[in-house]
């Protein structure tokens, strides 16, 4: 169980880090968009279609990484006062009755929806450059299956919770700026 969970933190991370470069090319995107815009008063027509995609992209592939680190929203007011036991029963109930169905109807329904986007080499009707969008839509499948590992993974560690009596964190990637800086300052005051 533990290889399986480090496989999927691993995976999802992976995939989180890699599209989180998305809000790079967005901000030169938008950027350049404004500039061409309002300086040269001669607006693109794909500027609004891309930006809608590179985001949607960045949210949904995102998603994997944001569960295994515990970042979706949750009623925490009430969670966390429960004892790790009782948050592991209920959240592996709430995987199963919940979590699992939405993820599955997601991965059959974008199969569904993106296939038949390819096979019509669908482009977007909301700018007339006419932008593809029919690979946009596998991302919702690919999306799904990162879930749907992870889920597996979540739900592992629920398992693992309620046997050992505590919560299995997943390695530690990324630091909050602000954390790092209070570090510095402490570590410059000794």
């Amino acid at each position: 169980m533990i290889r399986f969970i480090e496989i999927a933190d691993k995976l999802s991370a992976w995939f989180g880090k890699a599209f989180g470069w998305l809000v790079i090319m967005m901000t030169l995107g938008m950027s350049y968009e404004v500039m061409v815009r309002y300086i040269f008063s001669s607006p693109t027509t794909w500027s609004l279609d891309v930006s809608y995609i590179m985001y949607g992209t960045l949210f949904m592939m995102g998603g994997a990484y944001t569960l295994s680190r515990g970042g979706h929203v949750r009623g925490d007011f009430i969670y966390r006062l429960w004892r790790p036991k009782t948050q592991a029963l209920v959240d592996l109930v709430l995987y199963i009755l919940f979590f699992f169905p939405g993820i599955t109807a997601l991965v059959l329904s974008g199969y569904k929806y993106s296939s038949r986007s390819w096979g019509y080499g669908e482009v977007s009707v909301n700018s007339p450059a006419g932008v593809p969008i029919f690979q946009f839509k596998t991302v919702i499948v690919v999306a799904g299956i990162l879930l749907f590992i992870q889920g597996i993974a979540q739900i592992m560690r629920c398992i693992m919770c309620m046997r050992e009596g505590y919560w299995r964190e997943p390695e530690e990637d990324v630091r909050e700026t602000e954390e790092l800086l209070i570090k510095q300052h402490t570590a410059g005051d000794q």
